[in-house]
């Protein structure tokens, strides 16, 4: 089913996006939340003119990422976290403690846009991915520490 979307949405594509995906996921989640319309001739040719009456917002939009990442670029995050005696987190460091702690150094980056690999379930040095722009990502190291 060919659908055109109206958001971001996490591993299907960008807004104003035209992607394939099954017909199940699209009729039953895609379309009723409003994150996509089925891409007819008439959709196609309405998204065609909003993208050039949009090309210059854009680029600026992009320009800013590009700009907030060179900021974000350098930062190394502290956590903490209660552990056991043997270093191991009770329960794991999510995208929602880093968003709290970019917050804390001054940086308004939504936790959605925050990607962690691997779950984070001891103590050491691990890396996170900010997705500022689709053509734009930073990684950030992070330290779990223990609070104890």
């Amino acid at each position: 089913m060919e659908i055109i979307l109206k958001e971001d949405v996490v591993n299907v594509g960008y807004k104003d996006d035209i992607v394939n995906v099954k017909s199940g996921y699209g009729r039953n989640f895609l379309i009723p939340q409003g994150k996509a319309v089925i891409a007819s001739e008439s959709a196609k040719k309405v998204l065609a003119e909003n993208r050039k009456q949009r090309a210059h917002k854009l680029a600026k939009i992009k320009q800013d990422a590009v700009d907030l990442a060179t900021k974000i670029e350098g930062i190394t995050l502290t956590i903490g976290a209660k552990t056991s005696s043997t270093g191991t987190i009770f329960g794991s460091v999510t995208n929602i403690q880093i968003a709290e702690e970019l917050t804390k150094k001054g940086f308004e980056i939504d936790r959605k846009t925050i990607v962690i690999k691997d779950p984070v379930k001891e103590t050491g040095n691990y890396n996170a991915v900010v997705r500022l722009h689709k053509e734009v990502s930073v990684v950030i190291p992070f330290e779990v520490i223990s609070e104890n």
